[in-house]
This record gives C-alpha cells, sequence and structure tokens, in this order.
C-alpha cells in the first residue's frame, strides 16, 4: 500500500508536466504579423505655373566715361565722388573765358561779314539797273554779281565760325548725360586736361533700370516660344513676358522685370541664345556685376498632379513612387516628374488622379507585400509659390 500510494504523486506529476508542455507549444506558434500601417494620398491636382530657370549677370544700362573736349584748366569740380545725379547737371567746369573771347572775336566776324554781305547785294541790284539802262557794261554788272556772292559765302563761313565757338564754349562745362552715379574724379582742380588728346575725367553709371544678361539653351527658347505663342504673344511683345530675379542671399524671387531683348539667332557653338531683361531698380537693390538666380514663367498649366517630394524614390530604372494596388498591395510605379512646388512635386507620368500614393511609412511599404492603408489628404500651398 505504500508503494502504491508513493507512485500515484509521481503519476500525477508527469501528467501535469505533460498539460504544461502542451500549453507552451502551442504558444510558441508562429503567428504572421499584421500588416503594416503606412500613410497613402491621392495626388492633388492644381494649377501650376512652369518656370524656366537659369543664372545670369546684373549690367548697367547706361555706362559713359566722361571726357575733355577741349584743351584748359580745370576751374570747378561741382559733385562728390559717388554722388546721384541727374541728367544735365555741371560736373566738371573747365576755364571757359579762352573759347567765351573766340566765340565774341567769332561774332564780331559775323557782323563785319554781313554788312559787306549787304552792301555788295546792294550794289549788285545798282549795276543790274544800270545794265538795264545801258549805262554799265555787262562786264562791270558781272563783276557785281561775283563780289556779292564772295561777300554771301564770307558771311555763311562767319556764322559757321559762330556756331563752332559756341559748340567749344559749351564743351567747357561737362554735364550729366543722363541720370546715375559718378565714380571717383580722374582730375583735380587746376589740372590742364584735354591737350593733345581726351583727358577721362570720370565715369557715370545708370542703375535704374538694371539690365540682367542670361543665356537660355535652344529646348528652352522651344518652350519659351511655345509659351508666348499659347499666350497671344508675339516677338514684337517681349516686355509682356515677365522676369524674376533674385540674388544670392534672397529667398525667392524678389525683383520683377520684362524681357527687353533675346538674339535673333541661337549661337550654334553653344545652343544658346543671349536673352535680356530689363527690371525697375529704386533704391539700387542691384548693382552692375551681381550674379543671380532668373526664372521666367511659361504660362499656367491647369490640372497637374502633385505628390510629396518625399513619397518619389529612385534606382538605376529612375524615379518612381509607391502606391497601395488593388487588395491594397504595394505597387511600384515609374514616373516622370516635373518642378517642385514647395514640398510638393509635379508629376507628368506615371500616376492618375484616384492612386493611393504612399506618403509616409516607406521603409516598411515593400512592392508585393500588403499594408493597412490611412488616409491621408494633401493640402494645397498656401503661397503657391515655387522653388527650383
Amino acid at each position: 500500500m505504500l508503494l502504491a500510494s508513493g507512485k500515484a504523486p509521481h503519476v500525477a506529476s508527469l501528467l501535469a508536466a505533460a498539460v504544461l508542455l502542451a500549453a507552451c507549444r502551442e504558444e510558441n506558434a508562429y503567428v504572421p504579423p499584421p500588416p503594416p500601417k503606412v500613410e497613402v494620398a491621392l495626388p492633388l491636382k492644381q494649377t501650376v505655373t512652369p518656370y524656366l530657370f537659369a543664372t545670369g549677370n546684373t549690367a548697367a544700362v547706361n555706362t559713359t566715361t566722361l571726357v575733355a573736349r577741349v584743351s584748359g584748366f580745370i576751374q570747378e569740380i561741382d559733385y562728390k565722388d559717388g554722388d546721384e545725379v541727374k541728367a544735365g547737371a555741371r560736373l566738371f567746369l573747365i576755364e571757359p573765358e579762352p573759347y567765351q573771347l573766340a566765340l565774341e572775336q567769332a561774332q564780331a566776324g559775323q557782323s563785319s561779314s554781313d554788312a559787306a554781305a549787304k552792301q555788295s547785294g546792294a550794289e549788285q541790284k545798282r549795276q543790274q539797273e544800270l545794265l538795264a539802262q545801258k549805262v554799265i557794261s555787262a562786264s562791270d554788272a558781272d563783276a557785281a554779281v561775283a563780289a556779292a556772292a564772295v561777300d554771301a559765302a564770307k558771311q555763311q563761313q562767319s556764322a559757321v565760325e559762330v556756331k563752332q565757338a559756341q559748340l567749344n564754349l559749351s564743351y567747357t562745362e561737362v554735364k550729366a548725360p543722363f541720370d546715375g552715379i559718378v565714380t571717383a574724379r580722374q582730375v583735380s582742380m587746376g589740372q590742364l586736361v584735354g591737350a593733345g588728346s581726351a583727358t577721362t575725367l570720370a565715369t557715370i553709371v545708370q542703375l535704374d533700370p538694371i539690365y540682367v544678361d542670361f543665356t537660355i539653351s535652344e529646348m528652352d527658347v522651344l518652350r519659351i516660344r511655345a509659351g508666348m505663342a499659347k499666350r497671344g504673344i508675339t516677338a514684337q511683345d517681349l516686355k509682356k513676358v515677365p522676369v524674376e530675379v533674385g540674388l544670392q542671399n534672397e529667398t525667392g524671387y524678389p525683383h520683377k522685370g520684362t524681357l527687353d531683348y533675346a538674339a535673333p539667332e541661337v549661337t550654334a557653338s553653344t545652343g544658346t541664345l543671349v536673352v535680356r531683361a530689363e527690371l525697375p531698380n529704386a533704391g539700387r537693390p542691384l548693382l552692375p556685376g551681381y550674379f543671380v538666380r532668373v526664372r521666367v514663367p511659361l504660362g499656367e498649366e491647369p490640372d497637374m498632379l502633385l505628390v510629396p517630394d518625399r513619397a518619389i524614390g529612385s534606382d538605376q530604372g529612375g524615379r518612381y513612387v509607391l502606391v497601395a494596388g488593388e487588395g491594397d498591395v504595394v505597387e511600384q510605379r515609374p514616373v516622370e516628374i516635373g518642378q517642385l512646388v514647395e514640398n510638393l512635386r509635379v508629376v507628368t507620368s506615371g500616376v492618375k488622379p484616384d492612386d493611393r500614393v504612399i506618403v509616409s511609412g516607406l521603409l516598411t511599404a515593400v512592392p508585393g507585400q500588403k499594408i493597412e492603408p490611412q488616409i491621408k489628404t494633401l493640402e494645397a500651398d498656401a503661397t503657391g509659390g515655387i522653388v527650383q
């Protein structure tokens, strides 16, 4: 009886262990993980303005070197280096006295020639009357006509000499040919200038408006021409094509202008076309010689599809996006992309308006595997800004 009672607990222990072992085996059975949750969104449809992007340099509309056109000593300097002056403002005065005297001398010679021409004209008239009365010979009348012609020629010459003297006198005042900034003077008070050759006095630069010179490729030329044709703009209406410019330390393109000039032909060696824009420059934020960023709008494109830029991947086959396909299985779609609109990228082909594009959780979304899509709505950029 003692042996039997001793075996009973042992059997019970074995049965309990078997039950526990079976329970452990059931707990360790493989259970597949649930599909990963990823955010998907339909492409955003909106009107986008495509841009042509380029780089260029600013240039002054007018830059003129001021030189002495007559010889003499500098008598006055009527500006300070770097002054902003108006057109017609006097900048330098070369001693005018010698040229004033030359003018007065020419005017005196003109008065003398006028008197001589008047007298010879009257004499010619009298000689013609005497010839009609047959009081004098024809040769005497011809001599009077010749004398009158000589005096008339001297009168014309005197008038020209007066004009030349007036012109030389005007050259003693060196004036600004246009509104602009005058550089540091290259001469000093009392210095002899214009002796033997033209002496450089200073340089004046016009800063408002200002030019921006840049080049565009042959393909861009075709795009611009197509955009102009779409908007009904002809080559004669270049100034209707807007141009936006930004400096290297600026965000966006705050400076606005219009196209001003396009070369008549594409440079064969480079395949580019030289283009120029003109921009107002009040306050002179732009200076000649700046390196600038340029963009030219090519007209609005309606119903363009956009997806977050981060949703676009790339491999050896090119750019692609991942979409939640039939049965929520991930599919990889090759796409062609356009420009960036803030954080959204234009997709020109490869995506349809009803495609559910995976926009986050991209690392857990594997092509061919199932996901649990979480719908997200894309919103248009409030500013409508476009960056390169």
